[in-house]
């Protein structure tokens, strides 16, 4: 499938990874949708149809799935490890919901390919690299209700790829942990290297990290990310679930002394808090389906994407929003 002439509909074009989606899309040649709800476009591509819909309620998600050739589920009720260890419900209902109506809404307007990012929060806890068909139905403690809502989500997109009357081709994306420009940075919603990079370009003294630095997790930039989803996107299969992350897991101790490096801050004291909230301490992702299929391997470096991220934190429009 050439993406050229395609019209796509992106819901969350606000967020991180539909406002990066829509600038792949929009330089591919497609006709771009992007659907927003409680907060405008973080940048607003020309040419891209910005239309208000709440994905929760079936009337907007109905409408705002007409005449769409492609629709990239983007939006999620989502947030850092505070809330997901303190309020972990907040994840469940709205995301069903708009996953759910999505679904239906893409189903009754014809659309050709769904696309559901997904999370690697649906495998279980493990020190071997999860491959896709890793999903045993158990899971970190802490993913236990997004994990659930992802997977069951996963299982309503397939039974429209496999049981329906009209099968629509569908295609299921689960990530590393992604970061880059335009990501959530504010003390309520930044997962860890936002938090990282919003603490270092302030300088604050002691460096406070959340838990004991000894995770290992699997970091994706941004712009490698959608690069693989236009891949996935353009491929002809009817049914598939890949992986889509760097494979190379790193520890969380050496990406906090790259971020303090490049923001000239070697010389702040280091504290690790084990009280504070935390995730799941080792993850390894297994991604030679996506090389094997998509012909694709990450090419922007941890160093080079955290530069990358710390010089548009530091020269965005906004910064004192960013700041709070």
């Amino acid at each position: 499938m050439n993406l050229a002439g395609k019209r796509v509909t992106v819901g969350g074009a606000a967020g991180f990874i539909g406002t990066h989606l829509i600038s792949k899309l929009v330089e591919s040649g497609s006709v771009v949708r992007g659907l927003v709800h409680k907060k405008p476009p973080q940048v607003e591509i020309p040419g891209v149809d910005y239309i208000a819909a709440d994905l929760t309620r079936e009337s907007d998600a109905m409408e705002a799935l007409r005449d769409t050739d492609i629709f990239i589920m983007a939006a999620a009720n989502s947030s850092g490890a505070a809330v997901m260890e303190t309020r972990p419900l907040i994840h469940l209902t709205p995301n069903v919901m708009m996953n759910a109506l999505t679904l239906d809404a893409a189903y009754q307007n014809q659309v050709q390919k769904y696309c559901f990012i997904s999370s690697n929060t649906v495998y279980p806890e493990s020190d071997q690299p999860m491959a896709e068909d890793d999903v045993t139905g158990k899971f970190f403690s802490k993913y236990e209700v997004v994990g659930e809502m992802k997977l069951f989500s996963e299982k309503m997109v397939n039974f429209y790829s496999t049981k329906a009357s009209r099968k629509m081709d569908t295609l299921i994306v689960r990530p590393g942990n992604l970061y880059g420009p335009y990501d959530k940075f504010s003390v309520e919603e930044s997962k860890v290297i936002p938090a990282l990079i919003r603490r270092a370009v302030r300088s604050e003294n002691p460096f406070e990290v959340w838990g004991d630095g000894l995770d290992v997790k699997d970091f994706l930039y941004i712009n490698d990310f959608v690069g693989a989803i236009k891949a996935a996107l353009e491929l002809d299969t009817k049914n598939l679930t890949v992986n889509i992350a760097s494979g190379a897991s790193v520890s969380l101790r050496d990406v906090i002394n790259e971020i303090l490096a490049l923001t000239g801050n070697l010389e702040l004291e280091v504290q690790f808090d084990a009280s504070k909230p935390s995730m799941i301490p080792k993850r390894l992702i297994d991604v030679r389906l996506a090389a094997q299929l998509l012909a694709w391997q990450p090419t922007v470096a941890l160093a080079d994407g955290l530069r990358e991220t710390i010089d548009w934190y530091r020269g965005s429009a906004f910064p004192d929003k960013l700041l709070k």
